[in-house]
């Protein structure tokens, strides 16, 4: 009986927190960064996740991102954009390549541009990309056993944080970095069912 009345405050008190619906959503909407049907990801997966590898990643990148924004600046057709960017993954794993030599890194890397790159369930600010086959750029740094970077290449949204509508280098470190989720809801859940005998 104290179990069912502990369960029913909390299940109150998880009513009060959800907002009402149609509260705030325009304010959401206006800042809500869509990804349209149309558009050509870039994934880097780092070697591993220490501290090193993913400083490589992270250059990586950065440098990959100044090139391809040149080249994708002017572009507004997703054919042309399909064209020029299968176009460029010789030139793109050159840089990957000269990235890692001034690094000091001689790992293998691997570039390839198809329609169906495995990217993992982001959940980003209040909202959710849903896992899934897409189009990308896919560039694999040694074991690609590391936490990965992702963005939009085209349309350009490389610098936007999908969550605030503002730039990756106003938002905090990495933007779109790390495939990594908070468990700390599921701890919590977990523990819920097991206080009361449900797991």
């Amino acid at each position: 009986m104290k179990k069912l009345g502990i369960i029913l405050i909390i299940l109150i008190m998880i009513a009060i927190a959800m907002p009402i619906k149609g509260q705030g959503d325009e304010n959401n909407m206006d800042d809500y960064q869509v990804i349209p049907d149309d558009a050509i990801r870039l994934r880097i997966l780092a070697n591993s996740d220490n501290e090193a590898d993913q400083k490589i990643k992270q250059k990586v990148r950065d440098d990959v991102n100044v090139a391809i924004t040149e080249w994708v600046a002017d572009i507004t057709d997703i054919e042309e954009a399909r064209k020029l960017l299968a176009s460029k993954v010789p030139e793109i794993h050159e840089i990957v390549k000269e990235t890692l030599k001034e690094a000091g890194e001689k790992r293998e890397i691997d570039v390839e541009y198809n329609d169906s790159v495995s990217f993992p369930t982001k959940i980003y600010g209040t909202y959710l990309y849903p896992a899934g086959e897409y189009e990308a750029i896919l560039i694999t740094i040694g074991e690609g056993e590391g936490s990965n970077w992702w963005c939009v290449l085209f349309p350009p949204l490389c610098f936007l944080d999908f969550a605030n509508g503002i730039s990756v280098a106003e938002a905090s470190p990495g933007g779109f970095e790390e495939e990594a989720e908070s468990e700390e809801g599921l701890k919590i859940k977990f523990f819920l069912f097991e206080w009361l005998g449900l797991s």
